[in-house]
């Protein structure tokens, strides 16, 4: 499937404001949201379908249904659990299924101008992150698929002890506000200048954005994200921030 490019006004916006930011800035930030803005596919959820379907770790019967229940009562407790789930693995091993995970799902429908905007980044020094709600070692599997390095992903994490993952959370649950915490605790205080995200759960980090703020979607009015992709559009309109709509 080919995405719609940006417009024009985007990328003069994005251009006008990189070069005023490197005038004023060593190595500014950038932030991005991974599920449904770097990618059309949620990689959290697909690695738990992998997850389920391979039989990899001990879960209760319905798995995806009881998921789903616990993100409907709290988001950040069911977004935790999916890491907690592996605990008594090997991170080495959860990452090798996390990378089986996305070739199995291949071939993942990049947003080529959200990878483009990436390589321009980076290529003029600008430090990327991507921030995401999901398990950071399943977005890690994705992440060479913009051009990142894993220590670019800010994810939900438990702890490990000696490569075996335990069920404690590590840092804060990279939701909402906890997007704009996990990035500052990265950085050392330093905001973004520019923040892109596709749904309510990263308005807080378009908020911190210094400079510029993008907002994009693309899912269908069927689909379940689509309500609050719709919302977060409605307020960039209003408060004079980029948007696009992918399809």
């Amino acid at each position: 499937m080919k995405y719609k490019d940006y417009s024009s006004d985007i990328w003069t916006a994005i251009n006008n404001t990189l070069d005023q930011v490197l005038k004023e800035q060593d190595q500014p930030i950038a932030a991005f949201d991974a599920d449904g803005t770097l990618w059309d596919i949620d990689l959290g959820e697909t690695f738990f379908h992998y997850q389920i379907d391979n039989k990899l770790v001990q879960l209760p019967p319905s798995p995806w249904e009881h998921y789903e229940t616990m993100k409907a009562a709290d988001p950040r407790k069911a977004y935790l659990w999916l890491a907690q789930i592996c605990q008594g693995k090997s991170l080495t091993q959860v990452r090798e299924w996390a990378k089986a995970g996305v070739k199995d799902a291949a071939p993942i429908p990049v947003f080529s101008e959200q990878k483009k905007l990436i390589q321009l980044l980076l290529s003029k020094g600008v430090q990327v992150y991507v921030i995401t709600a999901s398990v950071k070692w399943a977005v890690e599997a994705g992440a060479d698929l913009v051009g990142l390095d894993h220590d670019s992903i800010i994810g939900v994490e438990t702890d490990v002890q000696n490569d075996i993952i335990t069920d404690q959370q590590k840092g804060v649950i990279t939701y909402r506000q906890g997007k704009v915490d996990a990035l500052l605790a990265k950085t050392g205080g330093k905001l973004p200048f520019l923040a892109s995200g596709n749904t309510m759960g990263d308005f807080n980090l378009l908020e911190s954005a210094t400079h510029l703020r993008l907002a994009v979607s693309a899912a269908s009015r069927d689909d379940k994200i689509f309500k609050t992709e719709a919302e977060l559009a409605q307020n960039a309109a209003d408060k004079g921030w980029l948007h696009h709509r992918f399809i």
